[in-house]
């Protein structure tokens, strides 16, 4: 009989057995995929099967499935204390787990298997881990400068949308803005390659991600998209061209960071198709959900927060004598409203893992018994939005991580691949970049709300994220 461990020191919540199941072979992991992308969407997908089985832990099977996943099965957790489970790399695997129950050709990646397919038990993880967070604690002085530029680029672009149409699209604006910071963050040069833009990265994710994704398509067409999309892979000789710009351009222009690495032991061709991807599929592709979100959530929240935002900064600005890292931790609210964002939509939504060994998982009501080579997965926005931990979880409350109480909740915001009260170590699989995104939040807000007193927005989907359109943009009347 197996020996199991328990995700908690101990318990007296009773085993049950995982409820749910695969259907048919083949044909349920089919149904499964339909339902998911057309017959009920994402939400309701999870809330059907919660609701089904009166669990927030259950067997199904996701997207994409046959032909392009071997197998699609998965351990679907659902809530606040059963997901940190995929963050404990003793207990599971996160070998080319990426992007769920597929792995996508390593020739989108110059044939290498990049950092994010590596588990931590892998020698070269260590290494590449490292190189990133050596690489980015460098650039920390000249953050929050590059950054502040390249957002007063992105208001004077929204602005002279706004005075010619009325209305602004946030999304590509923003892509653009992205796009410059990260490869000017990353370069030793002033001016950039400009033979590559944003529209070469979005081709290569789409690529990577199109099993992933639905591109809300009229009903009558589900079944070609589905085929198209879902059922075989992309091929990557159509990004190739591309994909070779982009790393010719990194090749030149970092050479620097480039040269760092071979202090790790990592010779300078994998380190540049690393470096493409933590700025082009982490990064950029990161912050292609992440900006819009954040200005989504808080222009639908309305005109009294964005006039206890300003308040905030402005006064803090004038009191530092200008937007300093010093400032920037000081704006309380500010930190909460980031926080906040970060949790009621988080710019990564799916965390898998592999059992490594067989071990117990608990929710708030019971346990249950997973056996190790079991895939686990989590649909994040369900655990942050976990209503046996936050009160109104579906409601944006800026305030929501303001004083000791909301202090205490922050170990239950995991966008990250980790709490957000844990930091990215080279042992661990969360993110390097986290403090980076939480920053960058913060002066986006910052530099918003020095320059405008409030504004409305328009929201939709996209097929990664949400679309952003700025209806209307109030200067600021005093700073």
């Amino acid at each position: 009989m197996s020996s199991f461990s328990s995700s908690s020191p101990s318990s007296d919540l009773p085993v049950k057995p995982i409820p749910g199941d695969y259907g048919f072979p083949f044909f349920g992991a089919i149904k499964d995929r339909l339902d998911y992308f057309y017959n009920q969407g994402q939400d309701e997908f999870f809330h059907s099967r919660i609701a089904k089985h009166n669990s927030t832990v259950f067997k199904t099977n996701m997207p994409p499935g046959p032909f392009m996943a071997s197998n699609p099965r998965v351990i679907a957790v659902l809530d606040a204390v059963s997901f940190p489970v995929l963050f404990d790399t003793s207990k599971v695997e996160k070998r080319n787990v990426l992007d769920g129950t597929f792995f996508p050709s390593v020739k989108f990646t110059g044939g290498h298997r990049v950092c994010a397919y590596l588990d931590p038990s892998e020698p070269n993880h260590t290494a590449l881990k490292s190189y990133f967070l050596s690489v980015l604690a460098k650039k920390h002085d000249n953050l929050v400068p590059l950054f502040r530029t390249c957002l007063s680029e992105l208001f004077v672009k929204i602005e002279d949308e706004m005075a010619n149409k009325k209305e602004a699209p946030f999304n590509t604006l923003s892509d653009q803005m992205s796009f410059n910071f990260f490869t000017r963050l990353f370069s030793d040069k002033k001016t950039v390659d400009s033979t590559i833009g944003p529209k070469m990265f979005d081709k290569w994710l789409f690529f990577q991600l199109a099993p992933l994704m639905t591109l809300g398509l009229p009903k009558f067409v589900n079944f070609l998209e589905d085929f198209v999309l879902h059922t075989f892979p992309l091929p990557s000789f159509l990004v190739k061209s591309d994909y070779n710009k982009l790393y010719k351009a990194f090749y030149s222009f970092s050479s620097s960071i480039l040269d760092e690495a071979e202090r790790f032991g990592i010779n300078r061709e994998e380190a540049c198709h690393n470096l493409v991807f933590l700025a082009g599929f982490n990064a950029y592709g990161g912050s292609k959900t992440l900006f819009p979100a954040l200005i989504k959530w808080v222009g639908l929240a309305g005109e009294k927060l964005h006039r206890q935002l300003a308040d905030e900064i402005r006064t803090v600005v004038k009191a530092e004598g200008g937007v300093t890292l010093s400032a920037l931790d000081q704006m309380v609210l500010t930190k909460s409203v980031v926080y906040e964002a970060l949790r009621i939509e988080p710019p990564v939504p799916f965390q898998y893992g592999k059992a490594k060994v067989d071990m117990v998982v608990q929710s708030h009501d019971a346990a249950f018994e997973i056996k190790k080579g079991d895939m686990i997965f989590g649909y994040q926005p369900f655990a942050t939005k976990d209503p046996r931990v936050f009160d109104s979880p579906e409601e944006f409350v800026g305030q929501r991580f303001v004083g000791d109480q909301g202090k205490k909740l922050l170990k239950y915001v995991y966008w990250s691949n980790g709490r957000e009260t844990d930091d990215p170590t080279a042992e661990n699989k969360q993110c390097p970049g986290k403090k980076l995104v939480v920053l960058l939040s913060r002066v986006m807000l910052v530099e918003f709300f020095l320059r405008y007193d409030t504004f409305t927005v328009e929201a939709g989907r996209l097929p990664l994220g949400s679309s952003v359109t700025f209806k209307s943009l109030t200067k600021a009347t005093s700073i």
